[in-house]
């Protein structure tokens, strides 16, 4: 399109002065370029290269154009212009942003119960062993449906297996407090329920922002996605004490259920599998979106080659990240209140805010790192390197300060050491959660489901043990050690075999 404006023979003037100098026919029928821009050419910016000072005004023409259609490659905050329109929010903004709060929702609507469980323990006079049983029941559920929801996730799409894993969860955590009323056996059913419909978020995550993502925004994408599920902590953890305080036990599950159905109600409308069955998406978009990608997921007839997959050490290297991820997460998630309130003697609400904190900064670093990994891919740093330096990060941080935290006197220092071991170790999201997409882009669903399988196992194994644990040893700090020495040995491993090629 530059070589158009460099060369003034190839427009024709008239013969009079006036307002405006006409261009030639052809020039003006050419209003719409290739990439359906609006070319802005005015007759009367186009002068001749001999009068003075008129080079520099059509150099700027051109760099105004040529930016516009250098908007192709702009972040995913910068959405093009529309026909007669300013800027726009690109769609995969709105979609990302949807996934990011029904993230918060998912986490949040599991925070409740590690709330909720005090008071429900004193009014029961449950023991340190049965609250472990009580808070891994969500688990239960979850290890069936990561597996199959992978699977469906890969066949279906993301969309449908979203939708109908929120709207089960909603309805799972309403009925929550009328099972706990009703009996023990009741509230474990009912949280294995809710753990069964939760089990398909992670797999529809993963696939849904491959399909809307090209490669080099996927890192950022996850990043914002993950920082609402890590503000899912903070909101549950500083919203239901004040909810039992002043509705009782029904109120916090009452919210966050109604807030599931209204996120369904929009995603219905607003969301489709990929981009390119959107009606809200642009071309220029879509155009963005397909360059940048390496590797898409497609929807298979083909039932998934679990057996090929689990013969591949890359997939092994996922797995037991994945699972050394969740023991350490989910023995802070569930414990946290308790860990303060039977150490450092604080109330519930005292514990809710030192808990929260760490949760705060990890949706924080969460995103940086997310950030930084892409920043590291498009400077030239080889996808590999950059996933096994984060993940480095995301394991040797927290086992350092774990084992730091057996020395904290104060509740203020604990809760400093809790904040930083989950900050850094949400840098795994651009670690080993990511590579699940390099390795295997077309059964990413199952593969995610595989790992969050060996996850749940491990999260259930962390959970009820630090029970045991706490009552047999009466501290905390002999789990935290092993917790640590784990992360040490899966790091080892990780760097070891971990790839960035696709295995299949």
């Amino acid at each position: 399109m530059a070589s158009l404006y460099s060369a003034p023979p190839l427009l024709r003037f008239s013969s009079r002065r006036s307002s405006s100098l006409a261009p030639d026919l052809s020039l003006v029928n050419l209003r719409k370029s290739h990439l359906r821009f609006e070319s802005k050419i005015s007759p009367i910016k186009l002068q001749w290269k001999s009068i003075e000072g008129k080079w520099q005004r059509k150099r700027k023409i051109q760099w105004g154009v040529r930016c516009t259609a250098d908007g192709i490659d702009g972040g995913m905050f910068l959405g093009g212009r529309k026909e007669g329109a300013g800027v726009s929010i690109p769609e995969r903004l709105k979609v990302v942003s949807l996934i990011a709060c029904v993230m918060c929702l998912c986490n949040a609507d599991r925070v409740v119960m590690s709330v909720a469980i005090v008071p429900l323990a004193a009014k029961h006079g449950w023991s340190n062993s049965f609250l472990g049983i009580v808070q891994s029941s969500f688990l239960w559920g979850y290890i069936f449906s990561s597996v199959i929801g992978g699977a469906l996730v890969d066949r279906y799409g993301g969309k449908r297996v979203l939708a109908c894993g929120v709207f089960m969860w909603s309805l799972a955590t309403i009925l929550t407090p009328l099972a706990a009323n009703h009996s023990t056996v009741s509230l474990l059913a009912i949280r294995a329920f809710f753990g069964l419909a939760e089990g398909v978020a992670f797999p529809s995550m993963s696939t849904l922002l491959s399909r809307w993502f090209p490669t080099n925004e996927r890192a950022s994408a996850l990043g914002m996605s993950m920082a609402g599920f890590h503000l899912g902590n903070v909101i549950g953890l500083l919203l239901t004490p004040i909810m039992l305080s002043t509705m009782g036990i029904s109120g916090p599950f009452i919210l966050f259920s109604s807030l599931g159905l209204l996120w369904v109600i929009t995603w219905a409308y607003r969301v489709t599998d990929d981009p390119t069955e959107s009606n809200f998406i642009s071309r220029l978009e879509q155009r963005l979106i397909q360059a940048g990608k390496t590797g898409s997921p497609k929807k298979s007839n083909k039932f998934p080659p679990i057996r090929l997959l689990l013969s591949k050490l890359p997939s092994w290297a996922i797995i037991f990240a994945n699972a050394t991820n969740n023991w350490g997460y989910f023995v802070l998630l569930s414990w946290m209140p308790v860990y303060f309130k039977s150490v450092y003697n604080v109330n519930l609400k005292q514990a809710a805010w030192f808990s929260a904190v760490p949760w705060a900064t990890m949706a924080m670093s969460g995103y940086l790192a997310g950030v930084a990994s892409d920043f590291l891919i498009n400077a030239g740093y080889p996808t590999i390197f950059v996933r096994k330096f984060m993940q480095t990060i995301g394991f040797i941080g927290p086992a350092v300060t774990l084992l730091c935290l057996n020395y904290a006197n104060t509740p203020a220092v604990a809760a400093t050491l809790m904040t930083i071991a989950l900050s850094l170790s949400s840098f795994s999201q651009a670690g080993f959660m990511l590579n699940i997409q390099d390795i295997a882009p077309q059964y990413a669903g199952i593969l995610h489901g595989i790992s969050n399988c060996a996850g749940t196992i491990a999260a259930i194994i962390s959970t009820i043990g630090t029970g045991y644990f706490v009552q047999w040893l009466g501290s905390f700090q002999a789990f935290l050690t092993i917790t640590a020495c784990l992360y040490f040995v899966t790091t080892i491993f990780w760097n070891l075999f971990a790839t960035s090629e696709q295995i299949l």
